[in-house]
C-alpha cells in the first residue's frame, strides 16, 4: 500500500496513515444541516473527503464511510439557545420540518451528484438517532460530567476540564474561555458560561420533540456525531473530519463527549478543511454572503459573471490544497474553467496520437516518472494542486505529441493515458463534461474533426501554413471553432 501521510488536526502535524483495523478504515465527515440550498461553502468539505474516500479505496482500503446528515437539534448561531433552524424554516413556510429536511436533502443530494461526489456508506440522519443520543447522555451523566437544570442535561466542562483536559483539539484554555466570555443574563440554566447542552427541554412552541428521561425535548447538536459515530464504527475509528469552522465548539465538544462516556478518545485522526471565503470572509448563511450550487451552474447571481459547470467548481476547489483558504473571484473560476478544458482536451488528444516505434528520451523519461510524482502527491497529506501541476507537464507532453514535435512508443502512449485517466478521473473525480454531454452527432462529429485537426497539426510541422489556415477557416464555415493557444488546439461546436 501507498505511504500515505496526513495532517492530524489534533497533533497539529502530518502523521503516516496506520489505520486501527489495516486494511479496514472507519471514516466520519459531518455533514449538512439540511435548512437550505447547499452553497460553495457545503461543496469543500464534500469534495475534500470525497477525495479522501476515492484515495483510500484506491490504494487498498475497505472503508465504511459515514456521513450524517443534522435535522434536528441544530439552533441559531449554533448555541444553546434559540429557534431550530429547520423548525423555524417549517413555521415559516407553513410546512412539517420533516418536509424542509427531506426537500432540502434532496436538493444536496443533487449537488452532490452534479459534483461527481461519491454517496457515503451510510448516511444516518440525527432524528433516526435519538435513542442512541439519549443513551450517550445516560452514560455522561453516570460517570459524573453532566447534571440536569429545569428539565435540560448540560456538559460540566469545568468538572471534565479538572479530570482530563477541555481544548486539545482547538488548543484553547479553559481559564481563558471563562474569563474572556462575554457574561450570560445570570448564565440562565448552566452552572458555566461554557457548558454546552447535551439534551434540552422544548418550549411549548418547539414542533421537534421527544420523549426521554428527563423532559420532553431533543438532543444538543454535538451529541449526534458522536452517537451516530459509535454506532456505526465502534468506540474507536480511525479519522473524523469536517470543515475548520466545527474545530470549536463542535469537535471540541465531541471529543470531550466520548471520553466522558468510555473514558478515553474515540476518534485517531481528525482532519479539517479550510475555508472558502468572499472578500476576506467565510462564506455562509449565517453572514448572508453565501452563492448557492445551483446559481453557480445556472449563473444566476449579481456576482457571476457567468454560469460555472460543475467540474469547474470541482477544479476550482482541487486546485488549492484542502488546509489552505480559497477565495471566490469570478478571475479564479474562470482560470479553473481553463485548466478543467486544458486537462481534457489533452486527455482527448491523447486518441489522436499514433504511436511510433519508440520514444523519444525525455517523452520516455517523463512517463516513467509520472504516476509515480502522482501519488507522491496524494500521500503527501492529498496534495491535489501539485497532482494537477503533473498532469499539466502531461497536457504539454501531449501538446508536443500533436504538434509532432515528440515521438512516444505504444507502451508508453499506454502507460500516459491510463496515468492522465486514473489520476484526473478515478482518484480527481473529475468527469469529461464535453463528452458527458455529446449527443451521438456530436460524437461522431468529434472524430471527423480530430481526423482533420490532425491533418493540420502535420501542415503547421512541415510549416505548411497555408494548408494549416485553410484547414482551420473551412471548419469555422462548417460551425467548428478552432482556437490555437499555448496549450495547444482547441475546439468546440457552435449552437
Amino acid at each position: 500500500m501507498q505511504n500515505l501521510v496526513i495532517y492530524n488536526t489534533l497533533h497539529r502535524q502530518k502523521e503516516r496513515f496506520q489505520p486501527i483495523a489495516a486494511p479496514n478504515v472507519g471514516m466520519y465527515v459531518c455533514g449538512p444541516t439540511v435548512y437550505g440550498d447547499p452553497h460553495l461553502g457545503h461543496a469543500r468539505p464534500s469534495i475534500t473527503f470525497d477525495i479522501l474516500f476515492r484515495y483510500l479505496q484506491h490504494i487498498g482500503y475497505k472503508v465504511r464511510y459515514v456521513r450524517n446528515i443534522t435535522d434536528v437539534g441544530h439552533l441559531e448561531h449554533d448555541a444553546d439557545e434559540g429557534d431550530d433552524k429547520i423548525a423555524k424554516k417549517a413555521r415559516l413556510e407553513q410546512l412539517e420540518p420533516m418536509e424542509i429536511a427531506q426537500f432540502y436533502t434532496n436538493r444536496y443530494h443533487d449537488a452532490m451528484r452534479s459534483l461527481n461526489v461519491l454517496p457515503p456508506s451510510i448516511e444516518p440522519h440525527a432524528t433516526g438517532h435519538i435513542i442512541e443520543q439519549e443513551e450517550l447522555v445516560k452514560e455522561i451523566m453516570q460517570n459524573g460530567y453532566a447534571y440536569e437544570s429545569n428539565g435540560s442535561i448540560y456538559f460540566d466542562v469545568a468538572k471534565f476540564d479538572k479530570d482530563h483536559r477541555y481544548g486539545i483539539l482547538s488548543g484553547r484554555n479553559l481559564n481563558d474561555m471563562i474569563n474572556n466570555s462575554r457574561e450570560l443574563n445570570g448564565v440562565g440554566e448552566k452552572r458555566n458560561q461554557v457548558d454546552f447542552a447535551l439534551w434540552k427541554r422544548a418550549m411549548p412552541e418547539h414542533i421537534m420533540r421527544w420523549p426521554s428521561p428527563w423532559s420532553e425535548g431533543f438532543p444538543g447538536w454535538h451529541c449526534e456525531c458522536t452517537a451516530m459515530g459509535r454506532k456505526y464504527l465502534g468506540k474507536h475509528f480511525d479519522i473524523h473530519g469536517g470543515g475548520m469552522d466545527l474545530v470549536f465548539p463542535h469537535h471540541e465538544c465531541e471529543i470531550a463527549q466520548a471520553v466522558a462516556a468510555q473514558g478515553e478518545q474515540m476518534v485517531k485522526y481528525w482532519m479539517h478543511n479550510n475555508m472558502i471565503t468572499i472578500n476576506g470572509q467565510k462564506m455562509g448563511k449565517s453572514l448572508n454572503n453565501f452563492i448557492t450550487l445551483e446559481q453557480f451552474f445556472t449563473g444566476n447571481h449579481e456576482t457571476l459573471q457567468q454560469a460555472y459547470s460543475p467540474m469547474t467548481i470541482r477544479f476550482f476547489i482541487l486546485s488549492a490544497h484542502y488546509r489552505g483558504t480559497v477565495d471566490f473571484s469570478n478571475e479564479a473560476l474562470q482560470a479553473a474553467q481553463k485548466g478543467y478544458e486544458r486537462l481534457m482536451n489533452a486527455i482527448e488528444d491523447l486518441k489522436r496520437i499514433q504511436a511510433a516505434t519508440a520514444s523519444d528520451e525525455n517523452t520516455k523519461k517523463f512517463v516513467a516518472a509520472l504516476r509515480q510524482k502522482c501519488y507522491d502527491a496524494m500521500n503527501d497529506d492529498l496534495m491535489t494542486p501539485a497532482v494537477i501541476s503533473n498532469l499539466f507537464e502531461a497536457c504539454h507532453i501531449v501538446n508536443l505529441l500533436i504538434d509532432h514535435k515528440a515521438q512516444i512508443s505504444e507502451e508508453d502512449l499506454k502507460e500516459l493515458s491510463e496515468t492522465m485517466s486514473l489520476f484526473a478521473f478515478d482518484i480527481l473525480g473529475l468527469i469529461n463534461e464535453r463528452g458527458a454531454n455529446n449527443d451521438a452527432r456530436e460524437a461522431a462529429y468529434g472524430k471527423v474533426v480530430d481526423m482533420v485537426l490532425d491533418l493540420r497539426a502535420k501542415a503547421k510541422a512541415n510549416k505548411d501554413w497555408a494548408v494549416s489556415d485553410q484547414i482551420r477557416d473551412a471548419l469555422a464555415e462548417a460551425g467548428f471553432q478552432v482556437k490555437d493557444t499555448k496549450d495547444g488546439v482547441t475546439w468546440k461546436l457552435d449552437k
